[in-house]
């Protein structure tokens, strides 16, 4: 009954992890091709801001390494909280779900948005500024969501349709999987704050063409 059990909450797990993964990836796609939905204003705004920045980069004007490491720390921690809570609360479950695709916009942006103003250069620009710390922060996110998503479907299956199991045991595999993916945050905000700008500040040249 253990081993049917387990390799129930495997399955259940897997599917929820490639649901999650698809979601992320459809965020993408579509925080990609707002960049072109966006007014011709608005491009040029962007563009400003992106090649003061990158100047910025070339010239060495760091922010401050740590004001930057607690400002990402603080919003990737409210982040994961967040996601944590919507679970708890089991109504929020859709808004978990929700935040996976938002975080794929908002990196589908980000690239979307070098790359169509400096082509294929831009990839190498994200490559150096978005995506090394995505590495991590993505798949942090999704795997407290995943636990979140879980959490709310134990409860639902366990607790409200057939009233029966421990729901403690349940709550702190929650917490303990957040705090995991805390301290998985805490790492991307120090790659975010000290390494990060290295490697801007060897492919910012690229881009400006110097």
């Amino acid at each position: 009954m253990n081993a049917t059990l387990l390799k129930r909450q495997t399955a259940d797990s897997m599917m929820l992890y490639v649901f999650v993964g698809v979601l992320f990836a459809v965020g993408v796609v579509f925080g990609a091709l707002a960049v072109h939905a966006l007014t011709l204003e608005q491009q040029q705004d962007l563009s400003g801001d992106l090649n003061r920045f990158i100047r910025s980069m070339e010239a060495g004007i760091y922010p401050d390494e740590a004001a930057t490491f607690w400002a990402r720390f603080f919003f990737y921690a409210k982040w994961i909280l967040l996601i944590g809570v919507l679970g708890m609360t089991v109504v929020g479950l859709p808004f978990v779900l929700a935040l996976d695709f938002l975080k794929g916009a908002l990196v589908g942006f980000a690239i979307g948005t070098v790359v169509s103003e400096h082509g294929w250069k831009g990839i190498v620009f994200s490559l150096a500024s978005v995506v090394p710390p995505n590495l991590i922060v993505v798949p942090a996110f999704m795997i407290a969501s995943v636990a979140a998503v879980t959490f709310a479907l134990y409860v639902i299956r366990y607790r409200l349709l057939q009233n029966k199991g421990r729901l403690m045991p349940a709550f702190v595999s929650l917490c303990m999987m957040l705090t995991l993916m805390l301290l998985a945050v805490t790492a991307a905000s120090l790659l975010e704050a000290y390494i990060s700008p290295v490697l801007m500040r060897w492919a910012a040249p690229m881009i400006s063409g110097s």
